[in-house]
């Protein structure tokens, strides 16, 4: 196998000389402030066992104040194999707000041996979750119910619309208290600049990346940022890059819905489905939802009734794969049967629930971070009109009747998102699956049009994100990472 190639980089001075003056005989001399010293990352390892470590890396809340105070980030690292180890290879699993610490600790059930065995496998939990600082804690977990699961997505009147818009206001400024002045800066511009901290830290000239969903757009951040630092890349599953808050709102939901219809489809041909209802299983679902709006199922035990609003969660959770197909027939049954517990755990799962009633707090800081990086505020009103027009695209999957309010009440962004172009990075490999509910395929090819060289892979698959669906894309990731032979984009994997 031939060694692994890498682009020339130019280190760049971190400080810069002030500009020589001219003094006048007789006059004092002008007072200068001395630049400030470059800031030296470091983490501090502790073993975990095995080939896994983990330790803490302190950088810069607000990067424009480099001295000022400082946030903690949570690193893991599984160590590649001495013999033949190319470098790091930085990883995210998405949200915005899923922490992401798990996938170095737990590298090879992620990846398959050739990364595993060539790389150091890096990941941390961005700013604003899980173990590093400023995560975002908005309500507690007996509360959850309240918030997202016993609310009336279709209210008939001004007083049950105001209802809506008074929890979303809540629910805003309890984030603005509990979390404080780093609720500004845990946006996506700030986490790529953690992830050139990070690599500072690990003494890399340049670094390796893999990120899946969101973390194709913080990587697209990172690429853009800080080019020359970039061996190689890979985003699986990318949102569009240049679509406004409203259109990639509009782009997911096409696609849950249409992922939707295919598993409806199926349904109805299947005799076995268990949801078959004669070989009209859409019509069924739709009477279904149509009754759970009028009259919601009651909960398990003391949980909250399962509602519209709990059967659309629980089945965008299972448009995620077609694995969760079977699932999803059988708790279509029992609801239509009138027990709706087969739905509630659905979107239990959506939102992360464990056994014992607690939830983790990936919906919490999925909208504060996409707060920060969105400069819109739209009012209630625009909010409003916004829900009319995502109901004509996807009437099966958005039902809403309001908006949802979620940057309404938050403060202005002070860094909103750049522009993603990954000028200078090279070519970076982007996988888009025909069948992903979540970031359509029309998604990930926009995000390889929009890199310089974005080279688009297309994997044939009813689920969100590619890698590990087949050996076909698996080969193709790994001579890229590994060798850097970059695919034709426009490349398929059947």
């Amino acid at each position: 196998m031939p060694a692994p190639a890498t682009r020339e980089i130019t280190t760049v001075p971190t400080t810069v000389a002030p500009a020589p003056t001219t003094v006048a005989p007789g006059e004092p001399a002008p007072t200068t402030t001395a630049a400030p010293e470059p800031l030296e990352y470091t983490i501090d390892w502790e073993q975990l066992g095995g080939r896994v470590e983990a330790g803490m890396l302190s950088v810069p809340l607000d990067y424009a104040d480099p001295q000022g105070d400082t946030i903690e980030l949570y690193v893991t690292r599984h160590r590649a194999k001495e013999s033949g180890r190319i470098g790091a290879l930085l990883v995210n699993n998405g949200g915005p707000g899923s922490p992401a610490s798990s996938m170095g600790i737990d590298a090879p059930s992620w990846f398959a041996s050739p990364i595993t065995d060539r790389f150091d496998v890096v990941a941390w939990d961005p700013r604003g979750t899980g173990v590093s600082g400023g995560s975002v804690d908005c309500i507690d977990d007996d509360e959850y119910d309240r918030f997202y699961s016993a609310i009336d997505i279709t209210p008939e009147d001004d007083a049950e619309r105001e209802e809506l818009v008074e929890l979303a206001e809540e629910f805003a400024e309890r984030c603005v208290a509990r979390v404080g002045e780093p609720l500004q800066y845990i946006g996506t511009n700030n986490s790529a600049r953690d992830m050139d901290a990070i690599r500072q830290a690990l003494g890399e000239e340049q670094v390796s990346y893999f990120g899946f969903s969101y973390g194709s757009e913080l990587g697209g951040v990172w690429a853009t940022l800080f080019p020359l630092t970039v061996r190689a890349a890979v985003f699986d599953g990318a949102a569009d890059p240049e679509a406004d808050s409203l259109e990639q709102t509009r782009q997911q939901w096409m696609g849950f819905e249409s992922a939707l219809n295919t598993f409806l489809d199926a349904c109805s041909d299947d005799s076995s489905c268990r949801f078959h209802n004669d070989g009209d299983a859409a019509s069924a679902f739709d009477d279904l939802l149509v009754r759970l709006d009028d009259e919601p199922l009651p909960g398990p035990g003391e949980r909250v009734d399962v509602n519209l609003g709990v059967a659309v969660t629980g089945v965008v959770r299972a448009m995620y794969s077609d694995q969760f197909w079977p699932v999803l027939e059988r708790a279509l049954e029992d609801a239509a049967e009138g027990d709706g517990t087969g739905l509630l755990q659905l979107q239990d799962a959506y939102f992360q629930r464990s056994a014992d009633g607690t939830y983790s707090n990936l919906l919490e800081a999925f909208q504060a971070i996409s707060c920060a990086d969105d400069r819109e505020r739209p009012t209630v009103e625009e909010s409003d009109e916004q829900a009319a027009e995502l109901l004509t695209v996807a009437p099966r999957l958005f039902p809403y009747t309001t908006g949802s309010y979620s940057c309404t009440f938050f403060p202005p962004a002070l860094d909103p998102r750049i522009e993603i172009t990954g000028v200078g990075a090279g070519p970076i490999v982007v996988i888009g699956t025909t069948g992903d509910p979540s970031t359509p395929l029309s998604s990930s090819r926009n995000m390889a049009a929009a890199l310089e060289d974005g080279r688009l892979v297309i994997v044939e698959a009813n689920q969100h994100t590619g890698y590990g669906v087949n050996s076909c894309i698996d080969d193709v990731v790994h001579d890229y990472l590994v060798q850097l032979a970059a695919p034709p984009t426009e490349t398929v994997c059947s």
